[in-house]
């Protein structure tokens, strides 16, 4: 193995335990999520993703980069939280082929009772996890990372 393979090996090593914490951590927030509020991860990430406009809205190709997700899962996302009437659709004024989305009352409700849960969650799972030799590397390397919202 040459010097270019073992670069390559330490990147994949670190992929496979980023996304082994990654799933440790999805499927812990699934379960704590569905069990207290009734949402599912990327339902939460949508909620998210739209209280953080701060009231305003976000177009749907927005939305659907926010929630990874391909546009029609967005839409079928979308769709079944409008249907549970914690989001709603806005056509644009401007482009009639502009749709937006924004939080409803309850959506931004069920946002401020799920927050905790998940905060919570996610900081219960890293601190577990950092305690397993294998993930404490990303694990803090990642409380490292400062995003530029949260400096201040």
């Amino acid at each position: 193995m040459g010097i270019a393979d073992d670069a390559v090996e330490v990147r994949a090593q670190g992929w496979r335990t980023l996304a082994a914490l990654h799933g440790l951590i999805e499927a812990e927030l699934e379960r704590s999520l569905a069990a207290s509020v009734d949402l599912s991860v990327v339902e939460y990430t949508v909620l998210d993703a739209l209280n953080r406009q701060d009231g305003w809205h976000m177009r749907m190709q927005q939305l659907a980069r926010a929630a990874a997700l391909s546009p029609s899962a967005t839409t079928r996302l979308v769709n079944r939280l409008e249907d549970r009437a914690l989001l709603t659709r806005i056509l644009c004024a401007d482009d009639r082929r502009g749709i937006y989305t924004e939080l409803t009352a309850a959506g931004r409700a069920l946002y401020e009772r799920a927050r905790p849960i998940h905060d919570e969650t996610l900081e219960r799972v890293l601190a577990e996890a950092g305690d397993q030799p294998e993930l404490a590397p990303v694990v803090e390397a990642l409380h490292g990372v400062a995003l530029p919202a949260a400096v201040g």
